[in-house]
């Protein structure tokens, strides 16, 4: 999924006042991390990711690891913190997606 101008716009709005759920240090991504990324995302449809400064990884690197394994859009990278949406697969915890959808049109 690609989202334009005004859809990410909305989402970084919606971004804004959250804080980071993960973070990313010197053991950098692993299986488990993945797993729990994506269940958040499952629920909340768009969290932050922080990258500590121990981590060998660049945020360039983490944000095209998880499009590539969890299949999310990475709406935003501002230095060390990634910006991600994910429409949730239940009905009921889809409350962002709608409103990014109806933007789309």
């Amino acid at each position: 999924m690609e989202l334009k101008g005004k859809q990410k716009r909305y989402l970084r709005a919606q971004a804004h006042h959250l804080n980071p759920l993960f973070q990313v240090g010197k053991g950098g991504v692993n299986e488990e991390m993945l797993k729990q990324i994506d269940e958040a995302l499952a629920k909340r449809e768009l969290i932050k990711i922080n990258l500590l400064q121990n981590t060998d990884l660049t945020p360039g690197e983490v944000a095209e690891t998880l499009q590539n394994t969890i299949d999310c859009e990475v709406v935003q990278i501002i230095g060390k913190v990634l910006v991600l949406f994910k429409v949730a697969p239940k009905e009921k915890y889809r409350k962002i997606s709608p409103k990014v959808f109806a933007l789309g049109k």
